[in-house]
């Protein structure tokens, strides 16, 4: 398979990702969610023995049952702090822990019977280089499981809310939110798999009473509302806008303490 290939000017975004990721405690973050991984995890129907790939793992979410579920399981991400919180969780359950690329993925072709990821690879910038290297690693009649936020859902929102606030993208990059449109999927792997399975649904959070308190945890623990923040920290009036912004975006979709954050489910079958 021909895949696009990286650039040196990719190694200076790559540093910055990193950084970005490894910012404040997305462990944390991916707490909230931590159901998602789970229902990918059941969505794929993991075998006893078959090896799984989970690209952009973070700490796990989606690793971490199917190691439960008798895979194989290689986490990788391009954060390492990110995978040693992971490992150090969940030492007991044989999962090889692995820095990697999602646009680049150091294993060889039709490696894997399964490849995950849990709203990772979608903030990977060059998204056409990432489902080429989903598909290239697994094998034929092997499955590619995602969750990704969807464009209109509440953190699609959120990030069109920061986007006038932060720095800007690298030139070709993408934004992650697409990766939550069947129309974006099935243009990424065109014809290369085939059962494509989408759902489109939400999962339930119930963490924060009122708008200003997600806004307050955000800043404090997701990488890019603090990178966002970061951008603007020497205006004050911009901080104070954005401020006002996100809290009022979450308080128009928390009700009784309760907010829904819309995601795509695509479990999808390599040709």
């Amino acid at each position: 398979m021909t895949t696009t290939q990286p650039t040196p000017f990719d190694a200076e975004i790559k540093a910055k990702h990193r950084k970005l990721w490894a910012s404040g405690d997305y462990p944390a973050v991916a707490d909230l969610i931590a159901p998602l991984g789970r229902r990918l995890v059941d969505a794929l129907h993991i075998q006893s023995g078959e090896k799984v790939l989970d690209v952009a793992a973070g700490a796990g979410n989606a690793a971490v049952p199917a190691a439960r579920d008798g895979g194989h399981v290689v986490a990788t991400d391009l954060t390492p702090e990110l995978l040693e919180t992971g490992e150090a969780r969940h030492k007991d359950l044989g999962i090889t822990w692995r820095t990697a690329d999602a646009e680049d993925l150091p294993f060889d072709d039709d490696d894997f019977d399964i490849a995950t990821s849990c709203v990772g690879v979608m903030f990977a910038p060059n998204h056409q280089r990432c489902a080429d290297e989903l598909v290239r690693v697994v094998r034929p009649g092997g499955r590619i499981g995602l969750i990704n936020w969807t464009p209109t859902g509440f953190i699609g929102e959120l990030f069109g809310v920061m986007k006038p606030y932060a720095p800007p993208p690298p030139p070709g990059a993408q934004p992650g939110p697409l990766w939550g449109s069947t129309d974006h999927v099935r243009s990424l792997f065109d014809g290369r798999v085939t059962d494509h399975r989408f759902t489109t649904t939400t999962v339930e959070i119930d963490k924060f009473p009122d708008g200003a308190a997600f806004r307050d945890f955000f800043k404090a623990h997701y990488g890019p509302t603090i990178v966002t923040f970061r951008n603007i920290a020497d205006d004050p009036t911009r901080v104070a806008e954005l401020d006002s912004a996100i809290a009022e975006l979450a308080d128009r979709h928390i009700t009784d303490g309760r907010m829904e954050w819309e995601y795509l489910q695509a479990v999808l079958t390599v040709v």
